[in-house]
């Protein structure tokens, strides 16, 4: 972008407010860039519900993953065509810091559908944000998860770093232990 020529600036000034960075920028002073989100510990997990499978994808941070390349999300469930369908929960789970350990501080999950042939899908944005928001705020969320999919997720998250899922929190594990 050529700064010095005005059109430009003018363009430059109207950008938004918000702000997603990867570091705290403000070092905790309050001034500029305090309206930002630091995502360093949340990390995006999909589960395939058909094929029982987990696997990261850090795009989904800002809805750019493999699964979501390529597909208009549309808030309808019923427009999606379903042939050719595939199910996924994309989990966010940060990671936070009791007793000088890390640990899966916050879990949830939201419900996604997506037909790559149709280059159509269903997602509810407010919901993706919110469960963000709630997992960032150490909240577990997966009551609505299917069983299989809990599972997998449990799996997932135990092999990644059996030290994390041990220092994590009793609700953790009950939410996921459904036995």
């Amino acid at each position: 972008m050529d700064l010095l020529n005005n059109d430009n600036l003018k363009k430059a000034k109207k950008s938004s407010n918000f702000t997603i960075l990867s570091n705290d920028s403000t070092d905790g002073h309050g001034g500029y860039g305090a309206g930002t989100i630091n995502l360093d510990h949340v990390t995006p997990l999909f589960i395939d519900i058909d094929e029982e499978e987990a696997f990261v994808d850090m795009g989904a941070l800002h809805a750019r993953s493999l699964v979501e390349k390529r597909v208009k999300f549309i808030s309808n469930q019923e427009e999606v065509p379903t042939e050719g369908l595939k199910r996924y929960w994309l989990v966010w789970v940060t990671i936070g810091m009791k007793e000088k350990k890390p640990y899966y501080s916050g879990v949830a999950g939201c419900y996604m559908t997506v037909n790559k042939q149709a280059k159509r899908g269903y997602k509810s944005m407010p919901e993706h944000v919110n469960n963000m928001d709630k997992s960032m705020k150490g909240k577990i969320f997966v009551d609505q998860m299917d069983y299989a999919s809990r599972q997998v997720l449990k799996q997932f998250l135990q092999n990644h770093n059996e030290a994390f899922w041990t220092h994590s929190e009793k609700e953790l594990h009950e939410a996921l232990d459904l036995n």
